[in-house]
């Protein structure tokens, strides 16, 4: 057996579902596909793959060596690259995982851009608000906004998102429109609260007008974990939000959103991208990097 074929075609066979679609893939006969990763679990001695008159399912123990091979071919294509003198045409699998709005609203428009650069880049995109596990998720890089909180990563500053304060014409409409900050932390008002996945607990928000400082906390009768979900409960009318300008400027600019409390200042909110010190910073991950660096300076209210 050549341990490294029956590797590439284990790989092959998880990504693909299918013995026959990996072995197209890889220029080879079914049979020999097959043949490989028989060979491979029984030198493991482990059950790798469910096999089925209809479809081909990783098992736990499959799943689990899937996640160690799949960075070691990477490594290995990585160190032939870099011997070739390749460096400087970026190849190879990009796992990132990034926040919904900014993927949505952001990263994918701009894609076309993204692979006209580096066609030989496969972007796979996780899209979450979730904490990740950069390490067991096997993950190369995490875009998050705020401060990284965990010390086991290496966090690099990619820009920043000016913030503003906006409410629904419907909602101001019943509630009033509020003139000062502290106004949304009476009985009157009601924010639409934004859950830290970290804490479980709703942000506040510090604002500055010149010497004057204040922490919102406000009210809420709904709370997200997500942006996606919490720009559409503001836009329902749910309550005040803090929203990212290049989330909330397309709205205001429709009418559906109004901006309040122009007056006062909030700390734009850091954009960081992060990845494990023990990971090798290749070639398209850099490649992403100085990408996501030229998009942030495109950002509306920049």
């Amino acid at each position: 057996m050549d341990r490294f074929d029956a590797l590439q075609a284990f790989v092959r066979v998880v990504e693909a579902g299918s013995f026959t679609k990996a072995a197209l893939t890889l220029h080879m006969s079914k049979t020999t596909v097959t043949q490989l990763v028989q060979q491979l679990e029984a030198r493991l001695r482990v059950k790798l793959l469910h096999r089925t008159t209809r479809q081909v399912t990783v098992t736990t123990e499959g799943a689990t060596y899937y996640e160690r091979i799949v960075r070691v071919l990477s490594d290995l294509a990585e160190a032939d690259s870099d011997l070739s003198g390749d460096a400087g045409a970026p190849a190879g699998r990009l796992r990132v995982d990034v926040p919904s709005p900014f993927a949505r609203l952001v990263l994918m428009p701009a894609l076309p851009d993204f692979h006209r650069r580096y066609p030989d880049i496969q972007l796979d995109m996780g899209v979450s608000d979730r904490v990740v596990d950069v390490i067991g998720d096997n993950v190369d890089c995490v875009l998050r906004g705020g401060e990284v909180t965990v010390p086991s990563l290496i966090a690099r500053r990619v820009g920043e998102l000016p913030l503003g304060v906006y409410a629904a014409p419907g909602y101001l409409q019943h509630a009033g429109t509020p003139a000062h900050p502290r106004e949304l932390a009476g009985t009157h008002h009601r924010i639409v609260g934004f859950l830290r996945s970290s804490s479980g607990k709703v942000a506040a928000m510090p604002m500055r007008r010149g010497d004057e400082m204040l922490t919102v906390e406000g009210r809420h009768v709904v709370s997200a974990d997500d942006g996606n979900a919490y720009l559409a409960a503001g836009l329902a009318g749910m309550g005040v939000l803090w929203l990212p300008r290049y989330m909330a400027e397309p709205h205001a600019a429709r009418g559906e959103l109004v901006r309040l409390f122009d007056d006062w200042q909030i700390e734009p909110m850091a954009m960081h991208l992060a990845y494990p010190p023990t990971r090798h910073v290749s070639p398209r991950l850099r490649a992403f990097i100085g990408w996501v660096d030229e998009l942030m300076a495109t950002l509306p209210g920049r």
